[in-house]
């Protein structure tokens, strides 16, 4: 272990475990380098030499990378693909930095660089990706020692989306879809559920006798029984009695699971033919949701139907659900007469 000077700046020279490592002291001053050295010595002494090696050895691209052979291909397709997506724009940007190098200065301009092209949440889900790797970094490979994402904030999402079908709109975009597409929107309408559940529903999971069918895997990783209506039992026992008993549910031609980005062109293309605008695939879940409230159904029951863990995000349908304001005033009306215009106390 020893010091040299390259361009006036003081480089430390050493072997660690087998490999030569330089790094420099950035610094032209004997002195603090020989400090800095020393202080180098203590760090390998202790055994926290390595944390800093793999931060100022290990790039970007070199954890996405591993992130998305060891973390991503364990979500559901879908979210492994949006990973993808979102690397494609990081890639260019932060690649070929170490990782020491990843600043939340430097994030911070991407995030406000991004903002002038991107939605909110589409930014958000860039910056949560290089978030969620820092911290399998730090935990489970021991790359890196710092997140700097920590002192980053995420945009300010506003996705209180109120968009439904209306009947008319129901009918159009159903005549104006190809009989496959016809039986996934018909059931995203009946079951409320997520498109990647629809296309990852496999035959063993539905049980028609009981009429019921069971999500495997929710947005949360949690198993949900679904029960089934009168429309979709007869639709399923259709699918069963003409069609080949496929794994999935919902197949090609050739008896694969659809293609989410196939489902979405051939759903757009029916929304155009049909004359629909401002209206996307999840937007069936808010119809499913909004028809529930507006028949009367409790919230908590059109929670549960949605999967949602919190009622919160069930909140946004209450103002099409008037009766449960309705029940908290006529209890005002119990046990005594009704007060008006001429009553007991009227002017």
């Amino acid at each position: 272990m020893g010091l040299f000077r390259r361009h006036k700046v003081w480089w430390m020279s050493l072997m660690y475990q087998g490999r030569q490592v330089r790094q420099s002291t950035e610094t032209t001053d004997k002195r603090l380098a020989e400090t800095i050295l020393a202080k180098l010595r203590v760090k390998i002494a202790e055994g926290r030499f390595l944390d800093i090696l793999e931060e100022k050895d290990r790039t970007f691209n070199e954890m996405m990378d591993r992130y998305l052979t060891e973390q991503s291909v364990t979500k559901a397709p879908a979210s492994h693909q949006r990973d993808e997506q979102c690397l494609g724009h990081l890639r260019p940007v932060f690649g070929p930095l170490k990782l020491i190098e990843v600043t939340p200065k430097l994030l911070a301009a991407y995030k406000a660089q991004r903002r002038q092209k991107a939605k909110p949440a589409t930014v958000n889900k860039e910056l949560g990706l290089i978030r969620h790797a820092f911290n399998i970094a730090i935990r489970e490979w021991e790359w890196c020692r710092d997140n700097p994402m920590r002192r980053v904030s995420l945009e300010k999402v506003r996705n209180e989306r109120d968009r439904w079908l209306t009947p008319d709109e129901d009918t159009r975009l159903l005549t104006h879809s190809v009989p496959w597409l016809q039986d996934t929107l018909v059931f995203a309408l009946n079951t409320g559920m997520r498109r990647g559940e629809i296309l990852g529903l496999e035959w063993r999971a539905v049980d028609l006798n009981r009429q019921v069918l069971v999500v495997m895997k929710s947005k949360d990783g949690e198993k949900r029984t679904v029960p089934l209506n009168s429309c979709l039992v007869e639709l399923l026992r259709h699918k069963t009695a003409t069609n080949e008993k496929h794994s999935f549910v919902f197949t090609t031609s050739c008896g694969t699971r659809i293609d989410a980005r196939n489902l979405t062109r051939a759903f757009y293309s029916a929304l155009e033919k049909a004359e629909i605008t401002n209206f996307r695939f999840h937007d069936l879940r808010h119809t499913f949701a909004t028809r529930l409230a507006q028949a009367g159904v409790d919230l908590y029951k059109v929670q549960r139907l949605l999967g949602h863990k919190s009622p919160i995000m069930t909140q946004r349908y209450a103002h099409h659900y008037p009766e449960s304001l309705r029940d908290g005033i006529e209890a005002l009306d119990v046990g005594r007469g009704v007060i008006g215009v001429g009553g007991p106390n009227g002017i």
